[in-house]
């Protein structure tokens, strides 16, 4: 039997990007600027982070304009949702364990 920790989710357990996925699972969207202040990265940081979250499939990226200004904003996919709660229910059962 394999430890329990070979089925965390490499993508999501990074601490940018599991505060990141936290973020967003709050709304349907999030301005960028929201989730840069709120994990407190920068912009590039945030960037780099968002495009694995992308590329993963757990993270929509939709740019527009509000009002003169471009805008960017994030929201996690179904999958993105699916494989945030699966992860962090992982982080519990090993928590409840006693394991390390």
């Amino acid at each position: 039997m394999t430890h329990p920790r070979h089925r965390l989710d490499s993508v999501i357990h990074s601490p940018a990007r599991f505060s990141i996925m936290a973020a967003l699972l709050a709304a349907d969207k999030v301005e960028f600027r929201f989730v840069r202040d709120t994990v407190e990265l920068s912009d590039s940081a945030l960037s780099q982070h968002v495009t694995t979250l992308e590329q993963a499939g757990y993270v929509k990226v939709t740019k527009g304009q509000a009002g003169r200004r471009p805008r960017t904003w994030l929201s996690a996919t179904k999958a993105g949702r699916t494989a945030f709660r699966d992860h962090l229910a992982l982080l519990n059962e090993l928590a409840g364990s006693g394991e390390q």
